[in-house]
């Protein structure tokens, strides 16, 4: 079992954020040594730091490039009044911010947002937003969120599902040798975006899996939050409308041990994986609002949990709603994600059969709520600098896993590689 230290510094608040990002850390740890028991390799020891998860944690606040610090949120993501309450809404990427104001009948200012947002409810614009691909959550109290149904799908069953796949098996990779890289020769397929899945996956890459994480051309990705999760990757572009990119992303899915997923069901990346029906893989699954209940097919972001959720309301201040000191929903649940993932290749080098592992940001926002307030926290302390790496012109955070200096290479150019799972000789 990790020996954990944990103190709220960075992450300190009314709830107990450190307590959610060293357990999830620590369950990644936890499942680590369970693979490596099932393949016979040695235990090492591990020894979860509170202050390295926090850094990790707050990876894009200490991610620097060229001396410049990264973006923060975009100007109409934030939180608006309105009629009778208050939303969140999300516009960093482009087409998320030209649905909002399409959705508004307004221009592309925060002032024609602020005004149109102000003369309407704040349930009834949420729920024009879902169906026309826009962002906007209503700000609600945990009692509120705990009475509809999809509060109550968010609180139920455990952090991380795992269910056996009746698909068939193949054939397993040649077991590993090295304690400290135990996914080694594991070929991951990383269909994720944005930062619980890519969170994930660049833990597995960590442990010596082989990442190739695959986009579409046709949607933009917000460079910083690259450079932050995409260490020990690879990164290719294959646009799924194109025949030919299509199979090769099915090529992909078919030779992969575990395939990653962030799209939402019925997208046309889906319908690719389903298709081939990787016979022996796990496949993983991360959404915002979980596989059931009204919020199921919605889109979702690690900000606009906290606000339906109840988390915004805690987190702020009489008069404004407030938010955790980092995207914890988001990096908890990559961790979750991960930890599921690697109990699910532990029992396939058992039995050869493959798992179906899902986890979602509301389940995980339901655990935190769950768990004991602390009576009092200490002012938060500023990140510490010296859990950072620098290669070249970027600075990023150092791993979680205090006992791996760096990951096996900083992030690769988005979509500079070829369309292969990368190998120790990619950098």
């Amino acid at each position: 079992m990790p020996v954990v230290s944990s103190s709220p510094g960075v992450l300190a608040g009314p709830l107990p954020v450190a307590a959610l990002a060293t357990g999830s850390v620590a369950a990644l740890c936890s499942a680590v040594d369970r693979y490596r028991r099932q393949v016979g390799l040695e235990l090492l020891p591990w020894s979860v730091d509170g202050d390295r998860v926090a850094s990790s944690f707050a990876g894009g606040d200490l991610l620097r490039v060229n001396g410049a610090a990264a973006a923060g949120f975009a100007p109409l993501s934030g939180f608006w009044p309105t009629a009778d309450g208050w939303v969140r809404t999300h516009a960093n990427y482009p087409h998320h911010r030209d649905r909002l104001c399409a959705l508004l009948g307004v221009p592309e200012e925060p002032g024609a947002v602020a005004a149109a947002l102000a003369r309407v409810s704040a349930r009834e614009i949420e729920d024009a937003a879902a169906p026309a691909g826009a962002l906007v959550v209503a700000v609600r109290t945990p009692s509120e969120w705990n009475e509809e149904p999809a509060g109550r799908f968010a609180a139920t069953g455990p952090l991380v599902t795992t269910s056996v796949r009746p698909d068939g098996t193949s054939s397993l990779p040649d077991p590993p040798t090295d304690a400290r890289r135990p996914l080694a020769g594991i070929r991951v397929l990383d269909l994720t975006r944005v930062l619980a899945g890519p969170v994930a996956t660049r833990a597995l890459a960590l442990l010596g899996a082989s990442v190739l994480r695959v986009d579409s051309p046709r949607l933009p990705e917000i460079e910083t939050q690259h450079l932050d999760t995409g260490a020990g990757k690879a990164s290719t572009l294959l646009d799924v409308d194109d025949p030919d990119q299509r199979d090769r992303l099915a090529a992909l899915a078919t030779t992969a041990d575990v395939v990653v997923c962030g799209y939402r069901p019925g997208s046309t990346v889906m319908s690719v994986v389903e298709s081939v029906r990787p016979g022996g893989a796990v496949v993983a699954s991360v959404s915002a609002w979980g596989t059931r209940g009204p919020f199921a097919g919605r889109r979702g972001f690690d900000s606009l949990v906290q606000a339906a959720s109840g988390i915004a309301v805690l987190s702020g201040s009489d008069d404004r709603p407030g938010a955790l000191p980092v995207q914890a929903l988001d990096h908890a649940t990559g961790y979750l994600l991960a930890a599921g993932i690697v109990d699910a290749l532990a029992l396939r080098a058992e039995s050869g059969i493959g798992r179906t592992v899902t986890a979602s940001l509301a389940r995980t926002a339901a655990h935190l709520l769950a768990l004991p307030r602390p009576r009092e926290f200490p002012e938060r302390t500023p990140i510490p600098e010296s859990h950072t790496v620098t290669h070249g012109s970027v600075r990023t955070a150092r791993p979680a896993l205090a006992e791996y200096d760096d990951y096996p290479w900083p992030a690769r150019p988005w979509g500079s590689d070829e369309a292969r799972y990368p190998t120790s000789e990619i950098v």
